[in-house]
Protein backbone atom coordinates (compact mmCIF):
# COMPACT_ATOMS: atom_id res chain seq x y z
CA UNK A 1 0.00 0.00 0.00
CA UNK A 2 2.28 2.37 0.95
CA UNK A 3 4.71 1.71 -2.57
CA UNK A 4 0.99 2.11 -4.50
CA UNK A 5 0.65 5.63 -2.72
CA UNK A 6 4.29 6.75 -3.28
CA UNK A 7 4.03 5.67 -6.61
CA UNK A 8 0.68 7.61 -7.18
CA UNK A 9 2.39 10.71 -5.49
CA UNK A 10 5.20 10.75 -7.33
CA UNK A 11 3.24 10.54 -10.41
CA UNK A 12 1.48 13.19 -9.60
CA UNK A 13 3.84 15.47 -8.96
CA UNK A 14 5.53 15.09 -11.71
CA UNK A 15 2.73 15.74 -13.91
CA UNK A 16 1.78 18.93 -12.05
CA UNK A 17 5.85 19.63 -12.39
CA UNK A 18 5.61 19.54 -16.11
CA UNK A 19 2.26 21.51 -16.69
CA UNK A 20 3.91 23.89 -14.55
CA UNK A 21 7.06 24.38 -16.48
CA UNK A 22 5.21 24.08 -19.77
CA UNK A 23 2.88 27.00 -18.50
CA UNK A 24 5.79 29.55 -18.38
CA UNK A 25 6.40 29.76 -21.56
CA UNK A 26 4.58 31.72 -24.41
CA UNK A 27 1.59 31.02 -25.75
CA UNK A 28 0.53 32.27 -29.25
CA UNK A 29 0.25 35.83 -29.08
CA UNK A 30 2.36 37.03 -25.52
CA UNK A 31 4.49 35.43 -22.96
CA UNK A 32 2.36 33.40 -20.31
CA UNK A 33 3.59 36.35 -17.44
CA UNK A 34 1.24 38.97 -19.66
CA UNK A 35 -0.64 41.45 -17.42
CA UNK A 36 -4.37 40.56 -18.16
CA UNK A 37 -6.52 43.79 -17.09
CA UNK A 38 -9.83 45.01 -19.10
CA UNK A 39 -9.95 47.09 -21.76
CA UNK A 40 -12.86 49.38 -22.30
CA UNK A 41 -12.15 52.84 -23.27
CA UNK A 42 -14.08 55.52 -25.80
CA UNK A 43 -12.88 58.56 -27.37
CA UNK A 44 -13.89 61.13 -29.63
CA UNK A 45 -11.92 62.10 -32.12
CA UNK A 46 -13.26 65.45 -32.32
CA UNK A 47 -11.90 66.24 -29.24
CA UNK A 48 -8.61 68.25 -29.80
CA UNK A 49 -6.39 65.66 -27.50
CA UNK A 50 -7.66 63.03 -30.20
CA UNK A 51 -7.80 65.10 -33.13
CA UNK A 52 -4.17 63.49 -34.54
CA UNK A 53 -6.35 60.34 -35.09
CA UNK A 54 -7.77 61.71 -38.36
CA UNK A 55 -4.75 62.05 -40.27
CA UNK A 56 -3.09 58.63 -41.21
CA UNK A 57 -0.35 57.31 -40.26
CA UNK A 58 -0.68 59.21 -37.09
CA UNK A 59 -0.70 57.84 -33.18
CA UNK A 60 -1.35 58.54 -29.44
CA UNK A 61 -0.34 57.40 -26.16
CA UNK A 62 -3.80 56.63 -24.91
CA UNK A 63 -3.58 55.76 -20.83
CA UNK A 64 -6.50 56.34 -18.99
CA UNK A 65 -8.49 54.13 -16.91
CA UNK A 66 -9.44 51.13 -18.39
CA UNK A 67 -6.36 50.90 -20.93
CA UNK A 68 -4.54 48.30 -19.64
CA UNK A 69 -2.18 48.84 -17.16
CA UNK A 70 0.65 50.71 -19.24
CA UNK A 71 -1.60 52.41 -21.86
CA UNK A 72 -2.36 51.88 -25.15
CA UNK A 73 -1.02 53.10 -28.11
CA UNK A 74 -3.41 54.20 -31.00
CA UNK A 75 -2.64 54.22 -34.43
CA UNK A 76 -4.65 55.31 -37.87
CA UNK A 77 -3.61 53.06 -40.23
CA UNK A 78 -6.12 53.54 -43.03
CA UNK A 79 -9.33 55.78 -43.67
CA UNK A 80 -11.68 53.57 -42.11
CA UNK A 81 -9.20 51.29 -39.90
CA UNK A 82 -6.68 51.90 -36.43
CA UNK A 83 -4.43 49.19 -34.64
CA UNK A 84 -4.37 49.03 -31.37
CA UNK A 85 -1.68 47.79 -29.42
CA UNK A 86 -0.66 47.37 -25.82
CA UNK A 87 2.08 48.96 -24.15
CA UNK A 88 3.60 46.03 -22.66
CA UNK A 89 5.93 44.11 -24.69
CA UNK A 90 4.17 41.29 -25.60
CA UNK A 91 7.81 38.79 -25.65
CA UNK A 92 9.01 38.92 -22.46
CA UNK A 93 7.75 39.51 -18.55
CA UNK A 94 7.13 43.18 -17.42
CA UNK A 95 9.54 44.82 -15.88
CA UNK A 96 10.79 49.05 -15.33
CA UNK A 97 12.08 48.82 -18.43
CA UNK A 98 9.61 47.34 -20.64
CA UNK A 99 7.24 49.56 -22.03
CA UNK A 100 6.70 49.98 -25.65
CA UNK A 101 7.67 53.41 -27.07
CA UNK A 102 6.94 55.15 -30.77
CA UNK A 103 10.57 56.07 -32.21
CA UNK A 104 10.84 57.79 -35.21
CA UNK A 105 6.81 57.78 -36.03
CA UNK A 106 7.55 54.00 -37.73
CA UNK A 107 8.62 51.92 -35.24
CA UNK A 108 7.29 50.54 -32.08
CA UNK A 109 10.66 49.91 -29.93
CA UNK A 110 10.95 47.76 -26.59
CA UNK A 111 13.31 49.70 -24.27
CA UNK A 112 14.55 46.69 -22.40
CA UNK A 113 15.70 44.98 -25.41
CA UNK A 114 15.27 47.18 -28.72
CA UNK A 115 12.82 44.61 -30.27
CA UNK A 116 11.30 46.63 -32.89
CA UNK A 117 7.64 46.55 -34.88
CA UNK A 118 6.45 47.98 -37.27
CA UNK A 119 3.92 50.63 -36.48
CA UNK A 120 1.25 50.55 -39.21
CA UNK A 121 1.08 46.76 -38.84
CA UNK A 122 2.67 45.79 -36.01
CA UNK A 123 4.95 43.47 -37.71
CA UNK A 124 8.26 42.47 -35.55
CA UNK A 125 11.17 43.54 -37.38
CA UNK A 126 14.02 42.86 -34.90
CA UNK A 127 14.42 41.10 -31.55
CA UNK A 128 11.02 39.35 -31.33
CA UNK A 129 8.50 36.80 -33.29
CA UNK A 130 4.96 38.09 -31.94
CA UNK A 131 3.21 41.33 -32.72
CA UNK A 132 2.48 43.73 -29.66
CA UNK A 133 -0.77 42.56 -28.17
CA UNK A 134 -3.69 44.08 -30.19
CA UNK A 135 -7.60 44.72 -29.44
CA UNK A 136 -10.61 44.89 -30.90
CA UNK A 137 -12.24 47.95 -31.80
CA UNK A 138 -15.36 49.41 -33.44
CA UNK A 139 -15.54 53.17 -35.22
CA UNK A 140 -18.43 55.49 -35.85
CA UNK A 141 -17.34 57.60 -38.82
CA UNK A 142 -19.74 59.67 -38.49
CA UNK A 143 -19.64 60.56 -35.24
CA UNK A 144 -15.88 59.88 -35.15
CA UNK A 145 -16.19 57.90 -31.81
CA UNK A 146 -13.85 55.08 -31.66
CA UNK A 147 -14.30 52.14 -28.54
CA UNK A 148 -11.58 49.73 -27.79
CA UNK A 149 -12.55 46.73 -25.51
CA UNK A 150 -11.10 43.33 -24.36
Amino acid sequence: MKKTFSILSIFTLLTISILTIKSCGSTEDTVNCFPNSPINVSINLNLPAYNTLNQVGSWIYLDQQQSGTRGLIIVRSSDTTFKVYDRNAPHICPDTNTTLEVKDNISVVCPKDNATWILLTGQPTQGANVPPKTYQYNYNSATRDLSVYY
